[in-house]
């Protein structure tokens, strides 16, 4: 057995790679206990995420996720993208999103990545990728886009 030939998927490099190729990330039903635990992570202590009667004060029915706790539901990382492309890998180089619908306690969420661009240069490639994450109701609830460098 070789360590270096253990491979959850077959390598593939730049050029075996397609636009609107799509990387499915695992779905997750957020909890007031990930609220929790985003909270004591990110510092972040605004009132909306974490007080339920402030929220309804403001019409929201429970407190709402942080934008940034949304966004790490699309971290490459939790997919298969990462294992297709091994140590080719050099980075994460940019993201950017679009915080579409409010996401509470109970919501299911459903992440995707999909190659939108690849864009080759000399020694290396950059891999555009729509990041997109929908609810239990089908609503688009973050729209962005995640930039990867790669060697080719």
């Amino acid at each position: 057995m070789d360590p270096s030939e253990h491979r959850v998927v077959p390598l593939r490099g730049f050029s075996d790679l397609k636009v609107g190729e799509v990387f499915n990330l695992p779905s997750r039903t957020i909890g007031e206990a990930n609220f929790a635990a985003f909270q004591t992570v990110s510092l972040d202590n605004h009132p909306i995420h974490y007080d339920v009667e402030y929220c309804k004060r403001l019409g929201y029915p429970a407190p709402l996720a942080h934008g940034l706790q949304v966004l790490s539901f699309t971290a490459a990382g939790a997919g298969l993208f990462p294992h297709v492309i091994g140590e080719k890998l050099i980075g994460f180089i940019e993201v950017n999103a679009k915080f579409l619908k409010a996401v509470f306690p109970g919501d299911t969420l459903y992440p995707a990545l999909t190659i939108s661009e690849l864009t080759p240069q000399r020694t290396t490639g950059i891999v555009a990728m729509r990041a997109t994450v929908h609810n239990q109701k089908s609503e688009l609830v973050l729209d962005g886009v995640h930039r990867y460098l790669m060697k080719l």
